[in-house]
């Protein structure tokens, strides 16, 4: 019986060493902040409707093409604002549905490396990308393929369309760092940023690029503003 309890003792001891030192299953404290985003747009959104003859029964017979889209609050959707000295690493495979005949999510952010396609429309795309540093993509995706993988590696944004429904668009971020996408309020919480000194970048597809730099501080949440003006 002491045995036993000797070797239950000497477990439990083992255990709580462990999750001291840090080893699988220990939560560190105090590591890292998180930024909030604010993107304002003083001005109107910028929306553009096209008659559709095509693939009616899945495109609908209007496309709408949201170039600028402002929410509440003068809040702006789908830019990308991201910290590129902050390294880490993100959740999941970045992933790009053709549904409706439009690119959801419109807009990703994606860490160099795999990115996959799904065709959910059950009928032919033709993935098209332009970029610089990435070589391009131009791939037919029938509607038996419902999903492709493909790699960017190297950091830019890139341009996504559609061959076969030419009001498709779509954009990649290939970011090195820590990033993400407003939501329809203007707002993207960047979380396990670094403590200190950070860059943050803000990119939209038709009003440019801002920066600035906040100071994260461990546990909290850093705001940062910006205001984009149209061209």
């Amino acid at each position: 019986m002491r045995k036993v309890l000797g070797a239950v003792t000497a477990l439990v001891f083992a255990l709580g060493v462990a999750t001291f030192i840090g080893l699988p299953g220990a939560t560190a404290q105090g590591g890292g902040g998180t930024i909030e985003a604010d993107v304002k747009y003083n001005g109107a959104p910028q929306v553009e409707k096209l008659k559709v003859n095509k693939d009616t029964e899945k495109c609908g017979t209007e496309a709408v093409i949201e170039k600028v889209v402002v929410g509440g609050n003068k809040g702006l959707a789908n830019a990308v604002a991201s910290v590129p000295g902050a390294k880490g690493t993100t959740k999941a495979k970045a992933v790009i549905d053709q549904h409706g005949c439009k690119f959801v999510p419109h807009v990703t952010v994606m860490q160099p490396g795999e990115i996959e396609f799904k065709n959910s429309d059950d009928i032919l795309h033709n993935l098209h990308t332009y970029s610089t540093a990435n070589p391009s993509i131009n791939k037919a995706q029938p509607k038996f393929k419902k999903t492709m993988t493909e790699k960017l590696e190297k950091p830019e944004f890139v341009k996504i369309t559609c061959d076969v429904h030419s009001w498709m668009l779509g954009w990649v971020a290939v970011v090195p760092g820590l990033a993400g996408v407003t939501d329809s309020n203007g707002v993207a919480k960047i979380e396990n940023v670094p403590a200190g000194k950070q860059k943050v970048e803000v990119w939209h597809e038709t009003l440019g690029k801002q920066e600035k730099e906040v100071d994260v501080k461990a546990g909290q949440v850093t705001k940062v503003s910006f205001e984009m003006k149209g061209k």
